[in-house]
Order: structure tokens, then sequence, then C-alpha cells
């Protein structure tokens, strides 16, 4: 699936479909997942629907499935490059200067 090539609805859309097949192909009702979960069963009604969605509850669901560990295929640690390790001498970064993201030309419309 290209995931850029969707909108942000649509990408909410098929993120509330994914996690209402795998509640269904764990034979579980929506009341069982959300006390699993330790949240109310509206709660994972709305988050099916896509209405009310929040991350905390992406991330109580996700628990309830023993699945945080996707997590990292979802937004996996960056890390230091290794040039800015040797820059920061082993120091992790814990700023951004801010520098260099400056667009070089004004856009058309200022």
């Amino acid at each position: 699936m290209n995931w850029n090539q969707l909108s942000d609805k649509a990408i909410l859309q098929e993120i509330t479909h994914r996690v209402k097949q795998k509640r269904l192909n764990q034979n579980l009702t929506q009341q069982q997942l959300a006390d699993k979960a330790g949240v109310h069963k509206n709660t994972i009604t709305n988050f099916e629907r896509g209405k009310n969605t929040s991350i905390i509850s992406l991330i109580q669901i996700l628990r309830a499935f023993n699945e945080l560990q996707s997590l990292d295929q979802f937004m996996p640690e960056p890390g230091v490059s290794p040039i800015e390790l040797l820059k920061l001498k082993g120091k992790e970064r814990e700023r951004a200067s801010g520098k260099g993201n400056e667009p070089k030309t004004p856009p058309s419309e200022w």
C-alpha cells in the first residue's frame, strides 16, 4: 500500500479497519477488547469508526493485542547519524539549531 497517496482520512480509515479486523480475527467483541485495553467500550466503537480517535487509544489497543513492538516498524528509533556522532563526540543531540532549514528564496506569494 502506498500510504503517501492516501488522504489523512483514508489513512485513518485504513488503520481503524485493520484494528477492527485484528479484533475480529482474534474473535473478540468490542467489550472484550475494551476490557483488555482498560478503556470503555465506546472508546473501541468510536476508534473503529474513526471518531474521537487518539494516539493514546491506539497505544492502549496495541497493548491489549500485545503489539506494542509494531511501533518500531511504524516509527523506528532514528538514532544519531555517524557524522553527527563525531561532531557531538558521543553526546546525543537534544536540540535543533534551526539553521539551514530556512528556504533559500522566499515563496512567490510573499
